[in-house]
C-alpha cells in the first residue's frame, strides 16, 4: 500500500463568525490540546487500543473527527492505516498539518487544503468525494469518535459523521471506536465548595447579588470530585451502543435510585461516563469517575437547591432527562427530578440545568 498519508480538512478564515465558529475557535488555542495530550488516561488508552489491535487498522481507511493536533491520526498511520482523514474545524488544523509533515507523513495530494465548515451539506459533499475517489465500497471503514458524553456537542458531530461516512458507503463492517459508553450518577457532600460557588452571591462586599444564584445553580460545574465526598452508590443511568446510535438518541430520560452508604448531607449530584472498546482483541476502556484516575473531562457537578439530610440506607429516587438545546444544539438541557422520604428530611423537587 506504500506509506500512509494523512489529509487534514480545515476551516477557512471567514470574518463573519457564527456560534459554531466561536465554538470551534476555542479549539484553536494550544492550551486545550496540551491538556488533552497530557491526559494520560485518555491518550494512552487510545494509543494502546490502536497499537495493540493493528488488525483493525492495517490497510483500512480512518476518519478522525475533531483531530486536534492529529495525535490519534498519527497513531493510526503508524498502525498501518492505508489512509487517514483527519477532520479539524479549528485553526489547529494548520499546526496539525505541520506536525504530520514533520513526522514524515505528508498530506495526500488529492485532498490537500480542502475546506470543511460546520455545514452538514458541505461535509456530506466532501465525504462523497472521499468515497468516490477511493472506491471505498469494498473497503473496511473505521470511524474514530472521541466520547464527550453529556457535554453533547462533539457527540452530535460524531453521530453526524458516522452516518455521513459509513452509511453512504453501504459498509456493514465499519467500526466505531469507542463503541460503548455508559453514563453514571452519584451524590456528594460538598458544603464548603457550594458555599463558595453559590452562597457567595448573598453578600458580595456588602451587596446583595442573590439574583445571580439562580443562574449559578443552573450551570453545572465541571470539576474534580474527591472520592471521599461520595455519599451514595453510583447508579448506571444509561449504556449506549455508539455504533448503533442515531441523532435522536442524544435525548433520553433515565430513572435513578441512589442509596446512602453513610449518614451525611447531600449538596449535589455528580455525573460521569465510562467508555469501552469492545472490538479490540481484549476489552479495553477507561472511566472518568471520581474513583478513577483523573482525566481532562473531570466530572459534572449538579448543585441542589436543597441540602438533603440523609441516613444510611435511605434512598433518593428520581430521573434525569438530557436533550440538546433547541436553539443551540451545542448546549445541553438537563432536567432532574428527585425525592427523598427520610427520617430527617422529606423533599421532592424538579431542577433544570443548562450545560454550555
Amino acid at each position: 500500500m506504500g506509506e500512509p498519508d494523512i489529509s487534514f480538512f480545515g476551516c477557512d478564515g471567514e470574518d463573519d463568525k457564527t456560534s459554531a465558529d466561536y465554538y470551534f475557535d476555542s479549539y484553536s488555542h494550544f492550551g486545550i490540546h496540551e491538556e488533552m495530550l497530557k491526559d494520560v488516561v485518555r491518550t494512552k488508552t487510545y494509543q494502546n487500543v490502536i497499537y495493540r489491535n493493528k488488525f483493525l487498522f492495517q490497510n483500512k481507511v480512518v476518519l478522525d473527527v475533531g483531530a486536534g493536533t492529529g495525535i490519534l491520526s498519527l497513531f493510526c498511520a503508524k498502525a498501518g492505516a492505508a489512509h487517514v482523514y483527519a477532520v479539524e474545524c479549528s485553526h489547529m488544523a494548520d499546526m496539525a498539518k505541520q506536525i504530520v509533515e514533520t513526522n514524515g507523513l505528508p498530506d495526500g495530494e488529492d485532498f490537500n487544503s480542502i475546506i470543511m465548515s460546520s455545514s452538514l451539506e458541505q461535509f456530506t459533499s466532501l465525504l462523497f468525494r472521499v468515497v468516490n475517489g477511493l472506491g471505498l465500497l469494498n473497503l473496511f471503514l473505521l470511524l474514530l469518535i472521541k466520547a464527550k458524553l453529556l457535554l453533547g456537542s462533539y457527540k452530535l458531530h460524531s453521530l453526524q459523521s458516522k452516518f455521513l461516512f459509513l452509511h453512504p458507503c453501504q459498509v456493514d463492517d465499519g467500526v466505531v471506536l469507542p463503541d460503548e459508553a455508559s453514563l453514571y450518577l452519584t451524590a456528594i457532600e460538598d458544603a464548603e465548595y457550594k458555599d463558595d460557588k453559590i452562597e457567595f452571591w448573598n453578600n458580595v462586599y456588602g451587596f446583595d447579588m442573590s439574583c445571580i444564584k439562580k443562574q449559578a445553580m443552573m450551570e453545572p460545574l465541571v470539576d474534580m470530585v474527591d472520592q471521599k465526598q461520595i455519599v451514595t452508590n453510583c447508579h448506571l443511568l444509561k449504556t449506549m451502543d455508539i455504533s448503533k446510535m442515531v441523532l435522536g438518541d442524544a435525548s433520553f430520560t433515565a430513572p435513578f435510585k441512589l442509596i446512602a452508604e453513610r449518614d451525611d448531607y447531600i449538596h449535589a449530584f455528580v455525573a460521569y461516563f465510562d467508555v469501552s472498546f469492545t472490538k479490540c482483541h481484549k476489552l479495553m476502556g477507561f472511566s472518568t469517575g471520581p474513583r478513577s484516575r483523573a482525566t481532562h473531562w473531570k466530572q459534572i457537578v449538579l448543585y441542589l437547591e436543597d441540602v438533603l439530610t440523609i441516613c444510611e440506607g435511605e434512598t433518593i429516587i428520581g430521573s434525569m432527562t438530557v436533550a440538546p438545546n433547541k436553539k443551540n444544539p451545542r448546549d445541553v438541557d438537563i432536567m432532574v427530578k428527585y425525592s427523598l422520604s427520610g427520617r430527617r428530611c422529606v423533599v421532592s423537587r424538579v431542577q433544570f440545568y443548562k450545560m454550555r
